[in-house]
């Protein structure tokens, strides 16, 4: 490639990622040099100015028309913006809460590197979705990844987060390798690792005994995917990860990391899959055959998720069950396949966002005062704390569903999309309703300790970090604001996203 070429591309459409990886070597570089007495609370500022420049800069990028270089590797559409702007949403909440963490066991060492290890696994998600050729999905996804394994064991002193982290490598490798050996023949049919190519090659796809391989490289790729989700039955490292990690990197797993999954999960299998015919030219695609096989996933997830849920004590547990529950309901979304897909996922993972942040907000903070994870440890919360306990109620509730959250417009969305899709899915929208009953009962667990049981130490939250404080006001008020005005975020789509018609062009 020459030098004029290079210079011709509009680079601009990577300034966002320009700044995460220029302040995550930055940071690598002060870390190096700072005296080791020196607290590293500084660097996650840095990090925090830096995630809120690239949102500037992405909002900046809103309006403009789709547009790709590097031989459409690297493309942003509407798509790549709207999932962008909640990866550097939750990052900034994420990096807040762990500003505000109070490092333990060994833990104060090791902070730098906390901060520009999650800028490196935000980098590797915004890649992902701006992605239009598998090898730079491949490598997003790595990126994201590999930061990931190291943030789940940064406390190497403690046993518990070393667990995780290795469960995490070993399952982690594994789901990596049959995603790429899908992929690989993927590419060996379509013979070629962009996207848009792949789409009009595999339209074409006349053998049978090639679409049958091309419907193996689709399970083995949702399968390697479903681990990245904590789809049942792959999700089982997520419990021990959820309680071994601290808790801002349980909050990045928890959002960031699983709204990078469900980008990719979308950008591979509606490019690769939603067009590749699956007997012969002007055959249905495979990937509408394949829908029964991932509604049946979905419905195992959500029942999975919710009922082992019940059975908890430790509540980063529970919340690690109730994050596998949320990931079959947006699964419900992908089954159904309605003309409502792109919005109805990227509001649900929204509300989560808000909703899931601001409980492990509380979260850190009960575990900051009385050391334990216990659900027990939250007796007595509205005596010791009653703002603290009835934020954490209204996020509760909004993690059920309830009406007037943005958790009820989320699930409502979807429910909706069941059966205005190419087929009515009245057996998988019965499970979502039943399993969302079942959620309320280890949510108003947790509220019936903090409301209607004694506490054992009645000392009071007297100081709260100013981040920690943000993170927990900003959720409350979306949950709420985009459960009563949900109108907000629809006409922010369609005044700028022109429905995510420029996806697959």
């Amino acid at each position: 490639m020459s030098l004029e070429e290079l210079q011709s591309f509009s680079w601009s459409i990577m300034t966002p990622e320009f700044i995460i990886v220029g302040v995550a070597a930055l940071l690598t570089l002060l870390d190096l040099f700072m005296p080791k007495n020196k607290d590293r609370r500084i660097l996650g500022w840095i990090a925090f100015a830096a995630v809120i420049a690239a949102m500037v800069s992405l909002a900046g990028l809103v309006d403009m028309q789709a547009t790709s270089i590097l031989a459409d590797t690297f493309r942003l559409d509407s798509f790549a913006k709207a999932f962008k702007l909640l990866l550097l949403g939750g990052s900034a909440m994420v990096l807040l809460l762990a500003i505000g963490y109070d490092a333990k066991e060994g833990m104060e060492e090791y902070r730098g590197e906390f901060f520009y290890l999650f800028l490196t696994g935000l980098l590797g998600a915004m890649v992902m979705t701006s992605s239009g050729d598998l090898i730079t999905l491949f490598i997003g996804l790595e990126l994201l990844s590999i930061s990931s394994y190291i943030l789940a064991g940064i406390r190497k002193h403690n046993l518990q987060s070393n667990e995780a982290a290795m469960k995490y490598v070993i399952n982690g490798s594994i789901a990596t390798a049959i995603t790429l050996f899908g992929m690989s023949y993927v590419y060996g049919l379509a013979g070629s690792t962009n996207l848009l190519e792949i789409a009009v090659r595999l339209q074409s796809l006349a053998d049978p005994q090639q679409a049958y391989l091309l419907g193996l490289a689709f399970l083995m790729i949702f399968v390697g995917l479903s681990f990245k989700l904590a789809a049942a039955p792959f999700h089982m490292w997520a419990p021990d990860v959820y309680q071994g990690a601290p808790t801002p990197v349980t909050a990045f797993l928890s959002v960031v990391s699983k709204t990078a999954g469900f980008v990719i999960v979308i950008r591979i299998l509606l490019s690769v899959f939603g067009f590749a015919a699956s007997n012969g030219p002007g055959s249905e695609p495979i990937l509408y055959n394949m829908r029964d096989y991932i509604a049946f996933i979905a419905g195992v997830t959500m029942i999975i998720g919710n009922v082992i849920a019940l059975k908890q004590t430790n509540i980063k547990r529970m919340f690690a069950y109730s994050s596998i529950a949320h990931a079959g309901y947006i699964l419900v979304a992908f089954a159904t396949m309605s003309s409502n897909l792109f919005y109805a996922i990227w509001f649900y993972l929204l509300a989560y966002l808000f909703m899931n942040l601001g409980a492990l907000a509380v979260i850190q903070l009960v575990e900051a005062k009385t050391g334990g994870t216990r659900i027990a440890d939250y007796a007595g919360l509205y005596r010791r704390s009653p703002l603290l306990a009835v934020a954490m109620a209204i996020l509760l509730v909004a993690l059920a569903g309830f009406p007037g959250t943005a958790g009820f417009i989320g699930k409502l969305n979807i429910f909706i999309g069941a059966f205005i899709g190419p087929e009515p899915y009245y057996v998988l929208a019965s499970v979502m309703i039943a399993t969302t009953v079942v959620s309320y009962f280890y949510y108003f667990g947790i509220m019936t300790q903090m409301f209607f049981r004694p506490a054992v130490d009645e000392s009071k939250f007297t100081k709260i970090p100013v981040g920690i404080l943000v993170v927990i006001i900003v959720a409350v008020a979306g949950s709420i604001l985009f459960g009563i005005a949900p109108n907000i975020a629809v006409e922010f789509v369609n005044n700028h996203f022109n429905q995510f018609l420029d996806f697959i062009q």
